[in-house]
């Protein structure tokens, strides 16, 4: 009797691992989620869209991108983290939902460090100072100077408290003792038509929004963040080659997947992803107009930059005095 109950047990454990091997075998059989925080038609949007039929055709199944926008990316950020840890859903979103939310808003539906699992840091998108047209400075260290010898005098735009060009000017205005003022916009559109009319002084803005304005002369742009100068920009230099190499003015978009997600699974995900974005083709179709620059690192790299870029948004927060409702 025992040893027929040991040879059930056996049989069973056997049973099991043979269907999960055949379970990871068969991986994906089924359509594959991408929940993303933004709506449609918009450069994020474009880009995951892209990205899912190219991954799509490589996995044998399609990839459906969803689009869940509102609420500063928590919507999205939730119904991910709600959803079954199974490989067959994701999302892709900006460090508002990884990052920021948590320390902007009293209360968040979601943790963002127990909830998910990182995949990859899909691409990074450059920040660029840029200035109305007479403001007189040519560059960073001019600019500054001018901000300090007119304190409280000087303002700068964004879209929307809390929002990462906000975190940008209120983090450029604490590390170098300016007291700049903020005004919020609706839109990049709106704060940047105030910017050419001189009705603001500077905001950070992203480098696709502004670059059109540039040749023209109706902005000034004084540095750009970033490893490398800009395709869209090519002229304006970096913060670290005109001596700031420490400032950050950027943001991310990374993808994640819900907690229980099997390693292999998001190893792989973020393997074929990086294939895609770093190619020639698509990062001169989706990502250089943009003033993005292709990432596609690993879970392992993604989950590290996480917990420091969390910590720096809990400081960028703070001083700016950003508070969500």
């Amino acid at each position: 009797m025992k040893l027929l109950r040991r040879s059930m047990l056996l049989g069973a454990m056997a049973t099991l691992a043979l269907a999960g091997v055949a379970q990871a075998q068969t991986y994906p059989s089924k359509p594959i989620r991408i929940v993303l925080p933004y709506g449609a038609g918009g450069p994020a949007d474009v880009m995951v869209r892209a990205i899912s039929r190219s991954l799509g055709d490589s996995w044998g199944q399609p990839f459906i991108v969803d689009n869940k926008p509102g609420a500063n990316e928590i919507i999205a950020a939730d119904l991910v983290a709600k959803s079954p840890g199974d490989g067959y859903t994701f999302l892709v979103a900006s460090d508002g939902a990884y990052s920021l939310n948590q320390h902007l808003y009293p209360k968040i539906p979601y943790d963002p460090a127990k909830d998910f699992v990182p995949v990859a840091k899909l691409a990074i998108g450059n920040l660029m100072l840029v200035t109305r047209p007479d403001i007189p400075a040519k560059n960073v260290k001019e600019f500054i100077d001018y901000a300090k010898r007119n304190p409280g005098k000087l303002n700068y735009g964004s879209i929307g408290a809390g929002g990462v060009n906000h975190l940008a000017s209120a983090w450029f205005n604490s590390i170098n003792g300016l007291q700049m003022e903020h005004v919020a916009f609706k839109s990049l559109p709106a704060a940047v038509q105030e910017l050419m009319a001189g009705r603001i002084d500077a905001m950070f803005a992203v480098t696709g929004g502004v670059a059109p304005f540039l040749e023209a002369g109706k902005i000034k742009a004084l540095a750009v963040s970033g490893r490398n100068r800009q395709p869209a920009a090519p002229n304006v230099p970096t913060f670290a080659e005109v001596g700031y190499p420490t400032f950050d003015a950027s943001f991310y978009f990374g993808v994640v997947a819900p907690k229980g997600t099997p390693a292999d699974i998001t190893s792989r995900f973020a393997r074929d992803m990086s294939k895609i974005i770093n190619t020639d083709e698509f990062k001169s179709k989706y990502l250089q107009p943009l003033g993005f620059e292709a990432v596609g690192d690993t879970p392992e790299q993604f989950a590290a930059f996480l917990k420091v870029d969390r910590e720096l948004g809990a400081q960028k927060v703070k001083v700016s005095g950003a508070r969500l409702e």
